[in-house]
């Protein structure tokens, strides 16, 4: 018989805020980390300790202990103290496909000046769910194990692990795969991660301890390697462990008890897998399971900080980062230490606990100021990254006409058009001159001379324009003090027609002449028609639709739902029984609000009553800690207003229907959502994850229970029968349903309202009612074929990035008026990011396959470079490919791979 060996891991799982606020949390962890490194000073038995994963640990310590530097290094390179590869234990569906790749890219970073060597296992001990992409992601980090707790195995209240041996692998280890076919080890806590915590010295209680622990590891090890984990959510340390581990020796002579760390752990466990391992593929979303305990309801808990992080996101990634690089190239230094600094900032709103919503009031106040933080730290790294570009674009063309020149930027990566909007100086005045109110009463007086918009070839362009009055302003000299000044104003609104990824064009603003006429897209009251779509707002405010190139029409789009929720920050429970209330023949008010040459937009109001609140039995419930799914509580007879006003918006050329709802929330224990049926009959929908697009089977699994079956999605979810689709982008709304109605609608959160945490406690959250007024955005876009045949993701990403605008003088320069700085196609290919590496310093751009088969992707610079090479997620030099002008390239990407693209400088 095999002898068995007890691989006992000390760590603690370290939530940074959670069930306290931040600061509380953050004593304790001082706490801990000075009774770590006294136990390893005084105890040579204490072999190790694992970090949980995450680099930001030793950030927090440091922060007030900066004394103890030496000392935490020490123990680093000795290997007694296991750190990273993470920066933080993120929520993987909650935070972006980037966000995931520069977790692990500042994780490694911060690792590395730590000296030691980083501890490479994929460690997700406590997300709620696992993307399906992270083998892939984790090969290309060298990374070839992960660790996790969830995803394929129920875990209930306080972290209760089912006994049910009965789920998708039948052992703990397992090989997890992603879509693109990169497999790496799975190692599921199938008994959590605290089994071998609090180790008993006293012999009798030992014996009763690892006689009860080991049977259980047992039941599920594939091997005779038995992982315990010494140590659970901000558990302290256990500092007579070794002592403890001699009485275990002692006890059970057959069993060789280690203090061990996962760098062995894996090492001997690989040497002994068996090979008819089970492979699970793809997202760990706990489908095989009953459902109540996937916490997914987390994507919709406090809305208002989803909203927040996407928008900061995308800044980040789709704004600033290809500014930046493009920047760079044309003389700027790429700003590494800013965006370090920023996205750091922002990623300490990403650990599972922070981004989705389930901790106490205080912990999600702080995060609001994180994500203003990390988004003014962005905003001026676009505004300086602008300005050095702006300044070098050749608009010396527009001074014969004495035109105020301005730039647009395009940065969504695809070619798009869209409504743009800037407020121009027409003369300013700075103070220097004279006193501030004389000045601003002097540029008051001077007329605007009525003009219009033309182009880099002198083109008019179809636009709109106001007085914007008398406006205050300042800049900020390299060399000098500020310039305060004031500034006689226009405000100029214009479409920019398709225009190139990741180029820019000049327009200037000039006194006189007549923009081009256009025909309204206002048809009567209640009807929106361009050249692609015609939408009409029925009585009831819900839209329909007919896409014109397939002649198709989907009917009651956009009607309200709003169900009664007696659930907490994690999961969703409608009252047993309630038939939700929608807006489905409430008469709105409805008008037209904006009719312009390039934009219309209609307005449908309702002034609906809901109930007030949940009846009082739910707060007996909450009390009491009657778990969730066994509440009995119904709504309130009590009903309040509740105010919806909705913009439908169509732009000239547009394929989409964007869609701005202001909710008036005075409700508590609420959901309210979007629905749009598709009547399309089709068993699976596709929905976007991360780097991937999935497809979802919509009714769930056998074993699955709860009546709800909620999921992720970031920028859109799609429904689809290989003819015809539906696919609903949206700004930073994550979670979704397609119902088992017999019509396949989709239902998108918009607002949750919930009054406690959940979990293993009594903890109230009345801010996550989210009273007040809250506003969401998403567009309807109807296609021919799949959301990935069709291209209609490109339409759901460009939706997301925002248009740059930027004044500039009349100059000449060494950029010509209109540019592109890199061109690319590929049939299902996404654009994920374009930086500059930090190690190389050369620019890098990153693409995803959607496509479940193979792929070119073609790039283009505008001028010879010195070559290109295939790089990875973290970033390096990898094999360089073949180019024989050395400023076009084109690569096959295989199925839904990651590719990193190295441009050499």
């Amino acid at each position: 018989m095999t002898k068995k060996t007890a691989h006992i891991i000390s760590h603690t799982h370290w939530d940074r805020e959670w069930y306290m606020p931040y600061e509380y949390h953050h004593a304790l962890l001082i706490e801990l980390m000075d009774t770590l490194l006294d136990t390893l000073d005084n105890d040579p038995g204490f072999k190790s300790f694992h970090l949980d994963g995450q680099t930001i640990m030793l950030e927090d310590y440091l922060q007030v202990r900066p004394e103890m530097k030496d000392k935490l290094e020490k123990y680093i390179r000795e290997g007694r103290i296991h750190i990273g590869p993470w920066y933080i234990l993120q929520d993987e569906f909650l935070t972006s496909s980037e966000a995931n790749v520069r977790n692990l890219q500042i994780g490694h970073r911060d690792a590395n000046h730590y000296g030691g060597t980083i501890s490479k296992i994929g460690y997700f001990p406590d997300s709620f769910g696992n993307m399906g992409q992270a083998p892939q992601m984790l090969q290309q980090a060298n990374i070839d194990v992960a660790v996790f707790g969830r995803g394929v195995k129920p875990t209930g209240f306080n972290n209760q692990v089912s006994e049910d041996a009965a789920y998708e692998s039948p052992f703990s280890e397992m090989i997890w795969e992603s879509p693109d076919g990169s497999r790496v080890i799975g190692i599921l806590f199938a008994n959590w991660y605290c089994n071998g915590m609090e180790v008993p010295v006293d012999e009798q209680q030992a014996i009763a301890y690892w006689e009860k622990n080991i049977d259980n590891a047992e039941k599920f090890a594939s091997t005779p390697h038995l992982l315990f984990m010494n140590g659970c959510d901000h558990q302290p340390i256990q500092t007579d462990l070794s002592k403890a581990i001699e009485v275990a020796k002692k006890l059970f002579p057959d069993v060789d008890f280690v203090h061990s760390n996962f760098n062995y752990y894996v090492d001997v466990l690989r040497q002994e897998l068996p090979e008819n391992l089970q492979t699970v593929k793809g997202e760990l979303r706990s489908q095989r399971t009953d459902g109540w305990y996937t916490l997914v309801n987390t994507a919709s808990s406090r809305v208002y900080l989803k909203q927040m992080n996407a928008e900061n996101q995308t800044l980040l990634e789709k704004v600033a980062e290809p500014l930046a690089a493009f920047a760079d190239q044309a003389g700027k230094p790429y700003p590494h230490h800013l965006f370090v600094y920023a996205w750091k900032t922002l990623m300490q709103n990403h650990p599972h606990d922070s981004i989705c919503g389930c901790s106490v009031d205080e912990v999600h106040r702080e995060m609001v100021t994180r994500f203003e933080k990390s988004k003014h730290m962005t905003e001026m790294i676009i505004n300086e990254t602008v300005d050095s570009l702006v300044k070098q674009i050749d608009t010396s063309a527009y001074g014969a006409k004495e035109g105020v020149p301005f730039v647009v930027f395009n940065t969504a990566g695809y070619e798009r058009s869209g409504v743009v909007e800037v407020t121009l100086e027409l003369k300013r005045r700075y103070f220097r001159e004279g006193h501030p109110t004389k000045l601003a009463r002097e540029l008051k007086q001077e007329p605007i001379v009525p003009g219009t918009v033309i182009d880099a070839n002198g083109n008019a362009v179809v636009c709109e324009w106001e007085d914007a009055g008398v406006q205050f302003g300042y800049d900020l000299p390299k060399d000098k003090f500020r310039q305060p000044y004031v500034a006689r104003c226009v405000k100029v609104r214009l479409q920019a027609s398709g225009m190139p990824a990741f180029a820019y064009q000049t327009f200037a603003w000039v006194a006189g002449g007549e923009a081009p006429q256009a025909a309204s897209l206002s048809n009567g009251l209640n009807t929106l028609e361009n050249e692609h779509l015609k939408a009409v707002v029925e009585a009831d405010g819900s839209l329909t639709l007919t896409d014109k190139a397939t002649g198709h029409t989907f009917s009651g789009l956009n009607v309200y739902e709003d169900s009664g929720d007696i659930g907490n920050e994690y999961m969703f429970r409608k009252p047993n029984g309630e038939v939700p209330l929608t807006t489905a023949g409430l008469a709105a008010d409805i008008r037209v609000v904006e009719d312009a040459p390039y934009r219309a937009v209609i307005e449908a109001a309702h002034q609906w009553e809901i109930p007030a609140s949940a009846d009082e039995k739910l707060q007996e419930e909450m009390n009491e800690l009657v778990d969730f799914p066994r509440r009995t509580a119904q709504r309130s007879t009590a009903m309040v207003p509740f105010r919806l006003v909705t913009r439908y918006t169509l732009d000239r050329g547009a394929k989409r229907v964007e869609v701005q709802v202001t909710i008036h929330n005075e409700a508590k224990d609420h959901r309210l959502r979007a629905l749009f049926p598709t009547a399309l009959q089709t068993e699976t929908h596709q929905a976007e994850s991360i780097f991937e697009v999935a497809r979802r089977n919509t009714q769930p699994a056998p074993e699955w229970e709860n009546p709800s079956n909620d999921q992720h999605q970031h920028t859109f979810a799609s429904v689809s029968d290989g003819q015809l689709g539906l696919t609903i982008a949206n700004r930073g709304l994550y979670e979704y349903e397609v119902l088992r109605d017999g019509r396949n609608t989709m239902a998108v959160t918009l607002l949750r309202s919930s009054g406690e945490l959940g979990d293993w406690g009594v903890f109230p959250t009345p801010e996550a009612q989210c009273l007040g007024t809250y506003t969401a955005e998403y567009a309807i876009i109807p296609h021919a074929g799949d959301v990935v045949a069709s291209g209609a993701y490109k339409e759901a990403h460009a939706f997301q990035v925002p248009w740059i605008v930027r004044q500039a003088e009349v100059h000449a320069g060494k950029l010509p008026a209109n540019h592109a700085f890199l061109a690319w196609d590929g049939e299902g290919i996404a654009f994920s990011s374009i930086k500059m590496a930090e190690q190389t310093g050369d620019m890098v751009g990153r693409w995803v396959n959607f496509a479940h088969e193979a792929n070119t992707l073609n790039v283009s610079l505008p001028q010879a470079g010195s070559g290109f090479y295939r790089s990875s997620i973290m970033e390096v030099k990898g094999e360089d490919l073949a180019s024989g002008d050395k400023r076009s390239v084109s690569v096959e990407l295989g199925a839904a791979e990651i590719f990193t693209l190295g441009m050499k400088n």
